[in-house]
């Protein structure tokens, strides 16, 4: 579509400039002369701008050839001016007569250096007009190149990120299993519901806040069916526009870590989670107290891969903070939806 869209476009701009020039001509004299004036002559300038625009620049600046371009370019000037004289004296009566009676011939000199001027302004008009597509064309491009490497990496981060929980969350039902409690059968029906969630929802660039907070409570839930006391959590929600859309899977880490590596089995130190939700804003924290042990050397995966979609999807509009004290860890975010 653009291949026809393109020539059309040209077309008739330039049909309208010698259009408009022959009617501003034709009101100072007959309209044969200005026929002559702006149809023959308009053509050459035309030419002018096309032979530089599609044959000169594209061969020559690709290549980074410049003396041959500017070469070209004055060849092309000076040629054209004598091509412009020679047809003059086809039509001297009109074109190269001056005065008030028509009865001054215009001098060979003279009358060439004003075509070599007209020359050198349609071929400025060409290069800058040739600058201009380019530089939109290859913005264009590379706007497509970004787009299509943030897609790839969002796809890579993503990729990371279900491995990762699924691998935590069989580690605890593995467990369970092991010890033959009765709560095996509620946790694999929590993470069916956690997993049919991941694989349905998650592959949407935006999801219904309500949703992703009842994916972070039944987590909450699933590491709950590992304790005697339910107390070692507290998640309070305030705010009920849930209406809003966010990015799936970005609070998740944060959650995953305080329960890997916060203390809970004290229920005087609870991981404290809160969720607040504003029109066009949700403020979310999570605070834990450390439990001295490093359980899971690969931890940085989950919050390292967070940071990375933090930054973006929601560039510029959004804050962490995270405060890594010797017994308390908390981190803070605030998202604008």
């Amino acid at each position: 579509m653009n291949k026809i869209r393109t020539p059309l476009l040209h077309f008739a701009v330039w049909l309208a400039i010698i259009l408009l020039f022959v009617l501003i001509s034709s009101q100072r004299g007959r309209i044969e002369d200005a026929l002559v004036i702006f149809g023959y002559f308009g053509l050459l300038n035309v030419a002018i701008f096309y032979i530089n625009y599609l044959y000169i620049l594209p061969k020559y600046l690709n290549s980074r050839r410049y003396l041959g371009c500017a070469l070209s370019i004055l060849f092309l000037i000076l040629f054209s001016g004598i091509v412009k004289y020679s047809l003059a004296w086809l039509f001297a009566d009109i074109v190269l007569v001056r005065g008030h009676m028509h009865n001054q011939i215009i001098p060979f000199w003279e009358y060439y250096i004003g075509t070599v001027v007209t020359g050198m302004f349609f071929v400025f008009l060409s290069t800058a007009v040739k600058f201009s597509v380019d530089w939109f064309v290859n913005e264009k491009i590379r706007k497509n190149l970004e787009n299509e490497k943030l897609t790839a990496e969002l796809a890579f981060l993503k990729s990371q990120i279900n491995p990762h929980f699924l691998f935590n969350s069989l580690n605890n039902i593995y467990s369970l299993a092991y010890q033959r409690s009765d709560k095996t059968p509620a946790a694999i029906l929590k993470l069916s519901e956690i997993m049919r969630y991941m694989l349905q929802e998650s592959n949407e660039s935006q999801v219904e806040l309500n949703k992703e907070i009842r994916y972070l409570e039944n987590y909450i839930e699933l590491q709950k069916l590992r304790f005697r006391n339910d107390d070692f959590v507290r998640i309070s929600i305030e705010g009920t526009d849930r209406d809003q859309t966010i990015v799936p899977l970005i609070l998740i880490p944060f959650v995953e870590n305080a329960f890997k590596h916060g203390l809970v089995t004290d229920s005087g130190c609870p991981i404290e989670i809160s969720i607040r939700i504003e029109k066009g804003r949700l403020a979310f924290s999570v605070v834990n107290q450390k439990s001295g042990q490093n359980k899971d050397r690969t931890s940085g995966i989950g919050l390292s891969n967070v940071r990375r979609r933090l930054e973006l999807l929601y560039h510029n509009r959004y804050t962490l903070e995270i405060n890594d004290s010797k017994d308390c860890y908390q981190c803070k975010l605030v998202l604008e939806l």
